[in-house]
């Protein structure tokens, strides 16, 4: 796979990404290296091997999804920082322009 100007333009284009020519030349070389080892990895024999699905054959064991109580809003608010009685107070991080 021949790695040139209109790919590297064509992938910065799907990412929303902008790139000078010193980055394209960077990336370039970048994007060549990782063809040539997933072309290296094609010339290993694979004969015999199943494919995988996950690294493991172990399954997750989840717990029964079970109704149970939790903090009370007054537990909750006597460890915040700060509170009107009913909700926690925390910082403006949002200014109308």
């Amino acid at each position: 796979m021949e790695v040139n100007d209109a790919l590297i333009d064509n992938l910065s284009n799907l990412a929303r990404l902008e790139f000078n020519a010193v980055e394209k030349e960077e990336i370039r070389k970048d994007l060549e290296r990782m063809i040539l080892f997933v072309e290296k990895l094609g010339e290993l024999d694979t004969t015999g091997v199943e494919p995988l699905l996950h690294m493991s054959s172990e399954t997750n064991v989840l717990r029964e999804d079970i109704l149970q109580g939790s903090v009370s809003r007054e537990a909750a608010l006597a460890s915040a920082p700060a509170t009107d009685g009913t909700y926690f107070k925390v910082p403006k991080v949002i200014r109308k322009a």
